[in-house]
């Protein structure tokens, strides 16, 4: 099974797509983790893609879409979950393209859908417990919500991310997210539409639920 995920930052969409892994063995994916890994071992897409990050320059989709391609075939013989790319219209057109070319499925396309503010609250509300950063402590999530100025979990002290509290910064990567022009959103309405004319699946998400309960909903639709 190869499915394509998005979400916003902040929708939890990094923890279900280990989730899914776990669940269904897949091979996940995310593009960062794709770029180190290539320029990490010297790759020639990996060189060449370093040259442009060493000026400050975007990697061309040219350099880019193989790189996916090339990663997806070597990790994801059981199947696998890319999350984080495409992030645009373009790429999005350019991946379709070029899995099929490559005679790879994509099975299903999964949306996590969170309003932008719900997004936003739950990115500036997260806190860290001191004693063990995996200990779930949310001031905007009830489910999670810390005792306090101390962890739920244990009692430790807790800490914010300086880029957790940059408005800024979240703004910006929510702007390009939320683009449903030309933006992630666009992306991820591409595939909707392939969907439409069944070429693929697509999965809407509800990310406004606990971890357990968007997990749960989602292994339903993925039967």
């Amino acid at each position: 099974m190869n499915i394509l995920l998005f979400g916003p930052n902040g929708s939890g969409n990094g923890t279900q797509g280990s989730l899914l892994k776990e669940n269904y063995n897949l091979a996940h994916i995310e593009s960062g983790a794709i770029f180190r890994e290539h320029i990490g071992k010297g790759t020639a897409l990996g060189k060449k893609a370093k040259e442009y990050m060493d000026r400050g320059d975007l990697v061309p989709d040219d350099i880019t879409i193989p790189m996916v391609l090339e990663t997806l075939k070597e990790k994801g013989e059981n199947g696998w979950l890319l999350d984080g790319f495409p992030r645009n219209m373009v790429q999005a057109e350019k991946l379709w393209d070029a899995l099929q070319k490559a005679g790879m499925k994509l099975d299903y396309v999964v949306e996590i859908q969170l309003p932008r503010k719900a997004a936003k609250d739950r990115i500036m509300g997260r806190r860290l417990c001191v004693a063990d950063n995996n200990h779930p402590n949310n001031i905007h999530i009830d489910a999670i919500a810390p005792k306090g100025e101390t962890c739920r979990v244990c009692g430790g002290a807790l800490t914010a991310r300086a880029d957790d509290q940059n408005e800024d910064a979240i703004n910006k990567r929510h702007d390009i997210y939320y683009d449903d022009k030309n933006g992630t959103l666009a992306a991820a309405y591409f595939y909707k539409n392939l969907a439409a004319k069944g070429l693929t699946r697509y999965i809407e998400l509800d990310g406004q639920g606990d971890i357990a309960s968007v997990k749960e909903a989602l292994i339903r639709k993925l039967r």
